[in-house]
């Protein structure tokens, strides 16, 4: 998926979008990001409904950054599924380390 950042300054958000290999075109927050061996991962959160998913407010998708054969950069799925789950265990920690910081401040 090609992507393209857009700001969203009333809410703060850092929003993406993502065209497919159709041409549609998918917005996303960014919620999180890091940087795994040799690879950097996007956690984002869709901002339309998910057909398959009964709670897609609770949703997220990680994205591996890549550069294509063109030199552009693009958002791609992992097909490696021992991979996704490490990233996906790293985000959670990631994320419960993000809640537990603002548990402090309160």
């Amino acid at each position: 998926m090609s992507k393209k950042e857009l700001d969203n300054e009333m809410y703060d958000a850092n929003l993406i979008s993502l065209l497919d290999d159709e041409g549609n075109e998918y917005e996303f927050e960014i919620i999180e990001e890091l940087d795994y061996k040799d690879g950097h991962y996007y956690a984002l959160m869709p901002l339309f409904e998910m057909p398959d998913e009964e709670d897609s407010e609770n949703v997220y998708m990680i994205f591996e950054d890549i550069i294509d054969e063109n030199g552009e950069a693009q958002l791609a799925e992992i097909d490696d599924e021992a991979l996704l789950d490490t990233l996906a265990e790293l985000f959670e920690e990631k994320f419960d380390e993000a809640m537990y910081e603002d548990d402090e401040e309160e």
